[in-house]
């Protein structure tokens, strides 16, 4: 009788964690459907891979914890070590940029939280990222790891200098902020290759700038005025 009780208990318990758990992903998915189509879609960006890839990453797990109320808003988020996770908009706006298709190699500078190589890993590209800063480093993985994607390659080192083991790429996202486009960089851009990049200076507004490598030239298209945090080196 008394295992019977404990048993009932233990049962009653279980199914009401298992009940706020799926009202908690109700809630996020509805967030995230709602942040999709009010801040992007209806803003503009019209790539249904990128609007599939942003429906689909669960951006609440890539926020600290004490942010998770706000994740789905329409601003940037602090992540801590003065980075921040830019706003759903900018990140849906950077990835249509450089038109992602499955299979494209794509290079991201400033993994930050790890949620842009998780939106460009769900549109079907390879992708490698470099964070300077070892504690967010170690944080991107676990934050990836979190949210059930494998095979994004991350490396903590300086971004100015690329990544040339496993250059050239198809595409490079820059997410920080500098007053030109590190010659590394264009280096390891394939031809025809995109580069998607917020130039200007760190502390003012700056440009993001649409890089295109033609005829082994590079030829730049300002897009939006947006505020990066200044790119980092070593």
């Amino acid at each position: 009788m008394r295992f019977s009780i404990i048993q009932s208990i233990f049962l009653i318990i279980t199914s009401f964690l298992i009940s706020e758990h799926v009202h908690a992903q109700d809630k996020y998915s509805f967030e995230r459907a709602r942040m999709v189509q009010s801040q992007i879609a209806d803003r503009g960006i019209t790539d249904q891979v990128t609007l599939s890839a942003l429906k689909s990453v669960p951006r609440h797990l890539f926020v600290p914890e004490d942010q998770k109320s706000n994740a789905y808003s329409d601003y940037p988020l602090p992540i801590g070590y003065g980075q921040t996770i830019s706003q759903p908009y900018i990140v849906a706006f950077m990835t249509e940029a450089i038109s992602p298709i499955k299979g494209m190699k794509v290079l991201e500078i400033g993994t930050g939280s790890g949620y842009q190589a998780a939106v460009l890993k769900e549109s079907g590209c390879e992708v490698y990222s470099i964070e300077i800063i070892p504690e967010l480093y170690k944080q991107a993985i676990e934050n990836i790891t979190r949210a059930g994607y494998k095979n994004i390659r991350i490396k903590n080192a300086d971004g100015y200098y690329g990544w040339t083991e496993h250059a050239p790429f198809d595409a490079i996202v820059v997410t920080a902020a500098t007053e030109f486009i590190p010659p590394p960089l264009i280096g390891q851009l394939k031809e025809g290759g995109k580069m998607i990049i917020p130039l200007g200076n760190p502390y003012l507004v700056q440009q993001l700038t649409l890089a295109e490598k033609i005829e082994g030239k590079t030829i730049t298209k300002s897009l939006l005025p947006v505020r990066f945090v200044p790119f980092t080196r070593n």
